[in-house]
């Protein structure tokens, strides 16, 4: 086998190290790691290396380095923002985790799981609940992202509320790093203020320090009950005041709080035509409380949305009667991002203001999308107990694709400067990668530039750790 760009010898070696049917060179086995799962980014790559072992991870990095070749690391391929796709040339290799896949440990009394970080998140969720805990990070993709890509991006999801992002979940990790050797920083402790907490570097790193090669993380007893209720409101504003009231009510027992303007419905229809909101309101709330078995969950659902009904924070609301029912509930709110993809380009955007400021950041940003972009189609939903609003936008059906995209990047720049104007950030969960580096390092302080390069330079000084993702590439970097 030829491949363009490789030499026989360099091909023989990474054959050499991950066997025959470890490497990918030709366009149709390489075609599914090129391409992200919305469609909007393809790449190439000299080669698709699939190590099955830690060790092979580190031979294929020592090799690499040797050779000055760039590595782009790879989970489940699902982020959203080009982090694990070279979107410009094919000058690197991209080492997909997907063999290193095991679950190599579950601690149930101490509440403890550990796996490669190529396991797939569902099947990490699935194991957990086998041995009657909770593995609470939840996405939409957790049937095909990996673990080591949640740790990578510190994915977020729709349980931050309560437990926080992907950085509050992980107790260790295992990381090769750029000269391939092996930093083991499993413990399985809960405490351990012991100098630096160095795996924190490598969580939202985007694979650009080291390649995470296992996951160490908390588990939670699994809830007893679980209370899902569907509710209509007036406004935005409302929305948020409901919120701050959930907090007061139910405390701790908030586990998700999601807001969907009326608008994104119909996207869930283009998934599943027969979706049907249970609540007509120009803005609607998913509102989810898990419990212990010792709490009336229900009561103090009930007890809540009384007072909210009587005091006209809420105008309809239908409470889940059975677990079906809330999935049903949970389909809508997943529904309308595929129903995006489906639909084609968007702008898609992952702001994150003050809880307080989300009414401003929707009402501004509706406006400039009327105002400056008439004939595009604005769509508000998210996290809003995190302060996390997709705010999306759909070009007119009948618009170029070509003029869409290049009109969607004046779309997204004016989402931006809104979100920055709020004190908020142009990326809440879904990370930099490559889509939006030189947004994110324009806005950086010259401190903060020079803080990152000396971390950059210090893990990776040949910057061959996916090189044009998060940061410039290390011959442009200031």
């Amino acid at each position: 086998m030829t491949v363009p760009g490789i030499a026989s010898p360099v091909l023989d070696a990474l054959q050499g190290i991950v066997g025959t049917n470890g490497v990918l060179a030709d366009a149709a086995g390489m075609a599914g790691y090129l391409r992200d799962w919305s469609g909007d980014y393809r790449g190439a790559a000299l080669a698709v290396l699939r190590p099955s072992s830690v060790a092979e991870v580190q031979a294929l990095v020592r090799l690499c380095a040797s050779l000055g070749l760039g590595i782009i690391p790879q989970g489940g391929n699902t982020g959203l923002v080009a982090g694990a796709i070279d979107t410009k040339g094919a000058g690197a290799l991209i080492v997909s985790l997907d063999r290193l896949n095991a679950i190599r440990l579950i601690d149930a009394d101490n509440f403890m799981l550990r796996a490669d970080a190529g396991c797939v998140l569902q099947t990490i969720k699935d194991a957990s609940e086998k041995q009657d805990c909770l593995f609470p990070l939840a996405l939409g993709a957790q049937g095909s992202c990996r673990i080591g890509g949640n740790a990578a991006t510190n994915a977020g999801g729709v349980n931050v509320l309560r437990y926080g992002m992907a950085r509050d979940l992980i107790l260790g990790l295992e990381v090769v790093l750029a000269d391939g050797e092996l930093w083991n920083g499993f413990s399985g402790l809960r405490k351990n203020n012991t100098g630096y907490d160095l795996k924190q570097l490598f969580i939202g790193a985007e694979g650009t320090l080291g390649i995470i090669t296992g996951v160490e993380v908390k588990l939670f007893p699994k809830p007893a009950r679980v209370e899902t209720a569907y509710l209509g409101v007036a406004s935005f504003e409302a929305a948020i005041a409901l919120f701050r009231q959930a907090r007061r009510d139910c405390s701790d027992l908030v586990s998700a709080f999601e807001i969907i303007g009326a608008e994104c419905i119909e996207l869930a229809r283009l998934i599943d035509p027969g979706t049907t909101a249970p609540v007509t309101a120009p803005v609607q709330v998913l509102i989810e409380l898990s419990s212990s078995a010792l709490v009336d969950l229900n009561a103090v659902l009930v007890g809540f949305l009384a007072g909210a009904m009587e005091n006209g924070l809420v105008g309809d609301a239908v409470l889940a009667s059975s677990s079906a029912q809330a999935k049903g509930f949970w389909a809508i709110r997943e529904g309308l991002v595929e129903g995006q993809a489906r639909r084609g380009y968007h702008v898609r955007t992952d702001l994150s203001v003050k809880i307080s400021d989300i009414p401003a950041l929707i009402e501004r940003a509706r406006r400039f999308v009327v105002t400056d972009h008439p004939g595009w189609t604005p769509l508000a939903y998210g996290h809003a107990g995190d302060g996390n609003i997709h705010f999306n936008v759909l070009p007119p059906l009948d618009l170029a694709d070509g003029e869409a995209r290049s009109r969607g990047a004046d779309v997204t720049a004016g989402l931006y400067d809104i979100a920055v104007g709020l004190g908020g950030s142009i990326s809440a969960e879904h990370g930099i990668g490559r889509s939006r580096r030189q947004e994110f390092w324009s806005g950086l302080s010259p401190v903060h530039r020079r803080l990152a390069t000396t971390l950059k330079d210090a893990f990776d000084p040949k910057g061959l750790m996916n090189p044009g993702c998060l940061l410039p590439p290390t011959e442009t970097t200031p």
